[in-house]
C-alpha cells in the first residue's frame, strides 16, 4: 500500500484524511518528476520546445563563474608568510598576514613565501689551515628569509647560492687560522666570523636571506694522520696539566711568602720602636746624669764607676784582686765556694737547715741595713 493510499483504497486522500489536491503536503513523486525534467532541460539545451528551460543553464554558469572569481581573488596569508603580488609578471605589492583580495588570474598572481620558518644547511669538507695542516670541518648554518621580494627576484637560485657562499666563507676563515686554534678554543670565534662573512656577502647580493646562527662542530684531523695528532693532543694535555700544577704551587707559595714578609715587617717595626724608645730613654737618663754631674762631678763619677763594676761582676763567678804594692794577683774562686756551701747545706737536717736559713736571713737583713746605711751615707 502506497503512503497516500487510505485503507478504503482511495489514493486521492493522504494519510491525514485529506484529498491529494487539497492544502496538504505536495506529492513526492511529482517533485521527483519535476527535478528530472529540470536536469533534462540542462542537457538537451531546450530541445523540449519550452523557452523557459534555456535560461537555467546560463544562470548556473554565471553562478559558477562568480564562485570561481571569489575563490581566485581571495588570498589567506598565514602569520609566518608574506604574499608577493605580480601583475602581468611585475611586482606591485607585498601582502601582509590576513585575508586579502586581489585581481583574478591571469591579471595578478600571488606567491606565498614563508618568512618565519628557520631553515638549516650543513657543509662538511677537508680544508687547509694557515700553518699548512689539513683538518676536517663541519658547519651548520641556520637561516630564514628576511625579504620575500629580494629572495624571489634578486638571486636566480638562492639555495645553491647560499651553499656556495657558506663554503667560501668557511674556507677563508679556516685558511686564516692555525690548527691549534681551530681544534681547541677557537671554535666559537671561528663560527662568529663565518656568520659575519656570510651575511656580508648575502647583503651585497641583496638576496633577502638572514643568517640566524652558525654552529661549528669539533674539528678533526684526517684519518691518515690521526695517530700523530692524538700524540700531539696528549702532549698538549700534559702541558696543560703541568701549567695547572705550577699555578697551584704559585697560589700556595705566594700567600705564604707574603705572610712571612708581613711578619718580618711587623717585627722590624717593633724592633725599630723598641730601639728608638731605648735610645730616647738612654738619652733622657744621660741628660739627667749630666745635670747631677754638673752639680757634683766627683761623686757622680764615683757612683757611675761603682754601678758599672757592679753590673760587670754580677754576671761572673771569678774575681781577680790586684795588689798595688806587689806584682802578684789574688784569685778568688767564688763559684767553687758557692758550690761547697750548697753541698754543705744539703747535708744539714731540715730543722737545722730552717734555723740556719732563719739565721742567715736575719744576718743578711742585719748586714743589708748597714750596707743600706752606708750607701745612703755615701
Amino acid at each position: 500500500m502506497a503512503w497516500n493510499e487510505t485503507p478504503d483504497g482511495n489514493k486521492n486522500k493522504d494519510p491525514w484524511g485529506k484529498n491529494g489536491n487539497g492544502g496538504g503536503p505536495p506529492d513526492l513523486d511529482e517533485i521527483v518528476r519535476k527535478m528530472q525534467k529540470g536536469f533534462g532541460g540542462i542537457f538537451d539545451n531546450g530541445s523540449s520546445g519550452k523557452g523557459g528551460n534555456s535560461i537555467f543553464p546560463f544562470s548556473i554558469g554565471i553562478i559558477l563563474l562568480i564562485a570561481w572569481l571569489i575563490f581566485d581573488m581571495t588570498y589567506l596569508i598565514d602569520q609566518q608568510q608574506k604574499g608577493v603580488v605580480l601583475r602581468f609578471g611585475e611586482h606591485v605589492n607585498t601582502l601582509d598576514p590576513g585575508l586579502n583580495i586581489r585581481l583574478p588570474r591571469p591579471i595578478e598572481k600571488v606567491t606565498k613565501v614563508n618568512v618565519g620558518q628557520v631553515r638549516s644547511i650543513t657543509h662538511k669538507a677537508t680544508m687547509l689551515t694557515q700553518d699548512e695542516n689539513i683538518v676536517d670541518v663541519e658547519v651548520a648554518v641556520q637561516w630564514r628569509i628576511g625579504s620575500a621580494t629580494d629572495f624571489l627576484f634578486n638571486v636566480y637560485e638562492p639555495f645553491p647560492t647560499l651553499r656556495q657562499v657558506t663554503e667560501s666563507a668557511v674556507r677563508e676563515v679556516i685558511g686564516k687560522s692555525e690548527l691549534d686554534f681551530v681544534l681547541t678554543e677557537g671554535r666559537s670565534e671561528i663560527a662568529q666570523k663565518i656568520q659575519i662573512l656570510i651575511q656580508d656577502v648575502l647583503d651585497d647580493y641583496t638576496s633577502g636571506i638572514y643568517i640566524s646562527s652558525v654552529e661549528m662542530q669539533p674539528a678533526k684531523p684526517p684519518e691518515e694522520v690521526k695517530a700523530a695528532f692524538d700524540d700531539a693532543i696528549k702532549a698538549r694535555e700534559d702541558e696543560q696539566r703541568l701549567v695547572n700544577e705550577a699555578e697551584a704551587y704559585r697560589n700556595d707559595i705566594i700567600p705564604k711568602a707574603r705572610g712571612g714578609a708581613a711578619r718580618l715587617r711587623e717585627e722590624s717595626n717593633g724592633y725599630k720602636a723598641r730601639v728608638i724608645a731605648k735610645a730616647e730613654g738612654e738619652a733622657s737618663r744621660f741628660e739627667q746624669l749630666l745635670i747631677e754631674y754638673k752639680r757634683a762631678p766627683q761623686v757622680t763619677r764615683e757612683r757611675l764607676y761603682l754601678d758599672a763594676i757592679e753590673s760587670v761582676f754580677s754576671n761572673t763567678s771569678k774575681v781577680l784582686i790586684d795588689n798595688d804594692n806587689g806584682n802578684s794577683l789574688m784569685y778568688l774562686p767564688i763559684d767553687k765556694l758557692i758550690d761547697r756551701e750548697v753541698k754543705k747545706n744539703l747535708n744539714i737536717p731540715s730543722s737545722k737547715f730552717n734555723n740556719s736559713n732563719n739565721q742567715s736571713s736575719s744576718s743578711t737583713s742585719s748586714q743589708n741595713v748597714p750596707n743600706g746605711r752606708l750607701r745612703g751615707a755615701r
